[in-house]
């Protein structure tokens, strides 16, 4: 299916280009989610009326997640788990948990923003992990984990 991008989508393009997806990947995500229109001519049409609108808005975007980037840049979100003698957790620390940390902060995140690398933390100490604010913006935070005895 040929889908005009309405932002920027990573591994895809960017905003304005027509790239060829899957149907499913087209239907069930990038549409609804606002990402993409099928490319028919009234829509190329309809976008080439409205593309210096929407790179204002991509601008903007842009913009506001860097500036939130450079306040989150270097901070550290300090979680405490039970844990073991041996610096194990009894359990993990996920990306859900610490985004809603950083939501107790002040920062406005969603889990999936959080990336651990490795998977979630399973051991006590400090990891560093990326947090991406927008597809251009990936900021690293610092992770301490400290241990609670049972």
């Amino acid at each position: 299916m040929q889908i005009i991008l309405l932002d920027k989508v990573q591994n895809l393009g960017n905003l304005g280009e027509i790239v060829k997806v899957k149907d499913g990947y087209a239907r069930n995500f990038l549409i609804p989610t606002g990402r993409a229109r099928r490319a028919t001519a009234a829509a190329k049409a309809e976008f080439e009326a409205k593309r210096a609108e929407l790179e204002k808005a991509a601008a903007e975007k842009l913009a506001a997640a860097q500036g939130e980037g450079e306040k989150l840049a270097g901070s550290t979100v300090k979680l405490t788990q039970k844990a073991g003698v041996d610096g194990r957790l009894f359990g993990s620390v996920t990306n859900q948990d610490i985004a809603e940390e950083l939501n107790r902060q002040g920062y406005k995140l969603v889990k999936s923003q959080v990336r651990l690398p490795n998977g979630p933390l399973k051991t006590t100490g400090d990891t560093t992990i990326n947090v991406a604010l927008h597809t251009d913006v990936v900021v690293e935070v610092t992770v301490a984990v400290y241990g609670e005895t049972a």
